[in-house]
């Protein structure tokens, strides 16, 4: 109730009282005035609720907008470095989708008419996270947490392999990626956090969170990881505090009954009258790929190339006799594979160039697409997360040069190459292993570009990453660590225009830090007098 309204309610109030004491004055008698002091009493409690209500929630509110500032002068200090950390971005998120809510029921509840009028309008004009943004926040810190092994308790404590850079999470925040990881189904996570948010509840004198939904969650996820007992244990300690609890109480039954039945199978079974049912409490854990061990191995720097062929592996300059510019500013090049042959260029993007293209691209930032193998279709996909851009060549100087570059750098003519796209990932942002080029099945990819295959790749790196992000080779072992300025570069195809299945390549989780690229896809168009089949694959010209 608003203070227009309880003005309202309060005059509405005294003209009722008037309405029944029409006959005398009030000054007239003593009993009168007693009879108002009673009155008066009744408003005053009326009053002092209405404003003790309020002061209650004005301090939720104020705790809100405290902890909002705190942040917010954090963030304030170095945009970017805030929100390129994973830990800081999901609390923004977070802030902003379930905190922003909390506040937003507040204000509704109280004097809430003006500010919900001026929350109307800034939705209009401003950009809000939505329930899916909180959600692919909190799977991204969960992806994280498997690919470099994050301790939960530490990543709780805003530390990422040890660096601290963030502040921590409360119990809050600890139980909301839990639920997030319950609505996707995922049991394993939703463990780990809830009992993590158990934990800091425990620690915490303004509670954030109650212990009994912890509780509720924890013991079903328990049961859907397939143990029953466990999970019987949490419910009947949810039930010590919630005795009512209805969920509580059916799944206590349950549990006590699944635990007898697996009890009265297994004395069949020892009799040997029947033969022991398997019961079955969980879904059977689906085959992972078995590539990715080493896919998350490679990310976490733990698989090295092997020692032997490193030895063979040369940094030289790259100086074409063709290209007299190239003479006198050779490009510096570093041998990272043989076979494929995989090199990285260096200082080929200046820094100015590259702010452009980052400028240009920003506004016109779309989720990344894949290409879908039976139609040919893009759509968006869970292994890849980002945002990206495509920049034409005619639409700045700085875009034609770029192309022209990758000419120099390769020897490939760019006139069947495809627009610079470039990407910006996001909150643990990756792309799975995938290749570059289509495969025989996928009849439909690059069908409408009437320029072949893909023949080769080159990618720049537009930043530094400190941490996570690596271009990784799962097939070859080989793992390509961002530089800004940089580019690698590598062939797709063999000389007879197979595809090479060793490129098969992965952009890694960015744990710390934000990670830009952009990359030049060169087709098999045009390149028939630039490649011929009897060469190897690297320009003729590209030697020590």
């Amino acid at each position: 109730m608003h203070f227009g309204s309880f003005a309202f309610f309060f005059c509405s109030f005294l003209i009722n009282l008037n309405r029944f004491n029409v006959r005398a004055e009030v000054f007239t008698a003593l009993a009168e005035l007693e009879e108002l002091l009673q009155t008066e009493s009744v408003l005053i409690n009326a009053l002092e609720s209405f404003i003790q209500t309020h002061e209650q929630k004005l301090a939720i509110l104020r705790r809100y907008a405290e902890a909002y500032q705190n942040q917010h002068d954090i963030a304030a200090a170095d945009v970017q470095v805030y929100v390129s950390n994973p830990i800081n971005a999901y609390l923004l998120v977070k802030r902003l989708t379930t905190d922003w809510k909390e506040v937003q029921t507040l204000i509704e509840t109280n004097a809430g008419a003006e500010v919900l009028h001026n929350l109307t309008t800034y939705r209009q004009h401003l950009k809000f996270p939505t329930d899916e943004d909180l959600n692919g926040a909190a799977v991204a810190l969960t992806r994280l947490q498997d690919t470099y092994k994050l301790d939960t308790s530490s990543l709780a404590r805003g530390e990422l392999n040890g660096v601290k850079y963030s502040t921590e999470l409360n119990a809050a925040d600890c139980f909301e990626l839990g639920r997030q990881s319950y609505n996707n189904e995922d049991y394993y996570h939703t463990q780990l956090w809830m009992r993590e948010a158990d934990v800091r509840l425990g620690r915490e004198v303004n509670e954030t969170v109650h212990r009994s939904d912890i509780l509720e969650y924890l013991a079903f996820s328990t049961f859907k990881q397939g143990n029953v007992h466990l999970a019987l244990d949490l419910t009947n300690k949810l039930l010590e505090l919630v005795p009512t609890h209805p969920r509580a109480t059916g799944n206590k039954v349950y549990y006590e009954n699944s635990i007898e039945k697996t009890n009265l199978e297994q004395r069949k079974g020892d009799d040997g009258t029947d033969q022991v049912a398997e019961v079955i409490t969980h879904p059977a854990p689906l085959h992972p790929d078995p590539h990715r061990h080493l896919y998350e191995q490679l990310c976490r720097g733990e698989e090295m190339l092997e020692s032997h062929l490193a030895a063979e592996l040369k940094c030289f300059y790259y100086k074409p006799k063709h290209n007299k510019f190239l003479q006198l500013a050779p490009f510096k090049v570093e041998e990272a594979y043989k076979s494929p042959r995989i090199l990285i260029f260096y200082d080929v993007m200046s820094d100015s160039e590259i702010a452009l293209i980052k400028r240009m691209a920003q506004p016109r930032f779309k989720r990344a697409t894949v290409q879908n193998s039976q139609t040919g279709e893009l759509e968006t996909a869970q292994y890849r997360i980002s945002k990206s851009a495509w920049l034409k060549d005619n639409e700045h100087k700085h875009i034609a040069t770029v192309s022209r570059r990758v000419q120099d750098m390769t020897g490939l003519t760019m006139k069947s190459a495809e627009e610079l796209q470039v990407v910006n990932y996001g909150i643990g942002g990756h792309y799975e292993p995938h290749y570059d080029f289509a495969r025989k099945e996928e009849t439909n990819a690059f069908k409408s570009l009437g320029t072949g295959n893909r023949i080769a790749t080159v990618l720049f790196y537009m930043s530094d990453v400190p941490q996570g992000g690596a271009t990784v080779f799962p097939n070859i072992k080989v793992a390509l660590w961002p530089t800004k300025g940089a580019a690698a570069f590598w062939f797709n195809l063999h000389p007879d225009g197979e595809g090479d299945k060793r490129t098969r390549h992965a952009a890694c989780p960015v744990l710390a830090g934000s990670k830009w690229v952009s990359n030049k896809w060169i087709h098999e168009r045009e390149q028939e007098f630039r490649r011929p089949c009897d060469l190897i694959q690297t320009p003729s010209d590209l030697t020590a």
